[in-house]
């Protein structure tokens, strides 16, 4: 909220980590500052992608949606009132970028277990499965996601060295039910997702062929 009366309620775009098995919340990272940017870039599966040219409109799964986006982690105001914010003075935003690098990670517990089945002689070891990442932007806007990578720049460090800001640009990939199987709980959410996109393409105001200068063409 800002300091004027009737100003509107500010919403934080975020991620939230949920478990693919009981759907329960994990974790909720909200982005400090709402980047002032989001890039994303569609790109459609078609068939004639895996060569078969016989049939070039027809599309094999959902489009592909990659989005990056750049945000910013500072400790200033926490820092302030070091009271209030204990973590901050003890860790810097240490945590804040713990949060999102561990979403690329196997847990311990994961490696751990691997490397007991390895030396049990398992002749299968199953890969480590992360909880199911959700991009929050707006209540209109959530789709599950894969974070792909991380770039971190830190730029000011307290005296222990402990990181007080950093701009970080994250990488997203869209989860489809092409990706996870419509039997999984991250593929009702992307239905959702794809639907609400068909409802606004019917409010989209409508061309003619006139304006196209095609009026008497087709």
């Amino acid at each position: 909220m800002t300091g004027f009366p009737g100003s509107p309620k500010l919403i934080r775009a975020g991620l939230v980590l949920i478990s693919s098995e009981t759907g329960a919340v994990e974790r909720i990272i909200t982005l400090q500052y709402t980047p002032e940017t989001l890039s994303r870039q569609i790109e459609a599966q078609a068939m004639s992608d895996q060569g078969n040219r016989a049939q070039p409109l027809r599309l094999r799964a959902p489009a592909v949606e990659t989005i990056t986006m750049d945000a910013v982690i500072d400790a200033t105001d926490q820092l302030e009132f070091p009271d209030r914010n204990q973590n901050t003075v003890e860790h810097g935003i240490f945590p804040a970028l713990s949060a999102l690098e561990t979403m690329l990670h196997p847990t311990t517990a994961q490696l751990n277990r691997q490397n007991t089945q390895a030396g049990a002689g398992s002749f299968e070891i199953a890969p480590a499965e992360t909880p199911l990442a959700l991009l929050v932007w707006s209540a209109s806007r959530i789709m599950p996601v894969l974070l792909k990578s991380l770039q971190i720049t830190e730029e000011f460090f307290d005296p222990n060295l402990n990181p007080i800001r950093a701009k970080v640009s994250l990488s997203l990939r869209s989860l489809s039910v092409d990706d996870l199987g419509f039997n999984h709980r991250g593929s009702g959410l992307f239905m959702a997702y794809l639907q609400a996109k068909e409802q606004l393409a019917t409010k989209a105001t409508p061309g003619s062929l006139d304006a196209l200068g095609a009026g008497g063409a087709l």
